[in-house]
């Protein structure tokens, strides 16, 4: 079965100023001015939640302290979910796209290190749900990405094959989880590194989501023939 796992922040929805808002809450709670930007920090957004504290942090007094990135992982995560959708917005031509590769036969999954009742609460949200088979978050399993089991324990749930299976990402995060797991990578060219992405080295780079239906053609052809 042709395959197609996409990660979820930074590949089908631009959640990085949703995702700062709820960051900087947890400095504001404690009374201290927003350190993080919602454009220049994009890319640490699409991180994680710990990876903006740390830099919070790091602002403000030149140093982490992973006691108090634990301290407010939980209100970052508990604020993020009473505004999830605030300023989020899908990528041009997704909903198209999941139409056509619907319509193609294609089985489509999400793989995110989003914690799996937010991406769930996303994807609702952006009514995308119903567009995927099987959808895996950071805590579905005891690992995560770059582990290559959470990107194959969501294949199998769709019931997909390496050999007929590519990975849609924007971080290194993605880019390493493909190679562990051995399927090709497609990063998008939209995100906070624009074309610099392209230093990942991936299969390719998608720049429009009208072009991935093509994209992955190929490369899954490509795939049978090494097979």
């Amino acid at each position: 079965m042709k395959t197609v796992i996409f990660d979820l922040d930074g590949t089908l929805a631009d959640t990085s100023a949703d995702l700062i808002a709820a960051a900087n809450h947890v400095f504001e709670m404690q009374g201290i001015t927003p350190p993080l930007d919602a454009t220049a920090d994009a890319l640490t957004a699409f991180r994680g939640g710990r990876a903006m504290l740390r830099l919070g942090w790091s602002r403000i007094d030149g140093w982490e302290d992973e006691a108090r990135v634990d301290a407010g992982y939980q209100p970052l995560l508990e604020f993020y979910g009473n505004n999830i959708v605030q300023h989020t917005q899908l990528y041009p031509g997704v909903g198209a796209c999941l139409a056509t590769l619907a319509a193609e036969d294609w089985a489509l999954g999400v793989c995110t290190n989003k914690p799996e009742g937010l991406a769930r609460q996303l994807l609702d949200e952006l009514e995308l749900t119903n567009s995927f088979g099987a959808l895996f978050g950071a805590d579905t399993l005891s690992v995560r990405k770059p582990h290559p089991l959470h990107f194959t324990e969501t294949l199998a749930a769709l019931g997909g094959s390496l050999d007929q299976t590519l990975l849609i990402g924007d971080t290194e995060t993605d880019a390493k989880t493909a190679r562990a797991a051995g399927v090709p990578l497609v990063l998008v060219a939209f995100g906070p590194e624009g074309e610099g992405i392209a230093r990942l080295n991936p299969n390719a780079l998608l720049h429009s989501y009208a072009d991935l239906p093509k994209i992955a053609a190929g490369l899954i052809k490509t795939q049978g023939k090494r097979a």
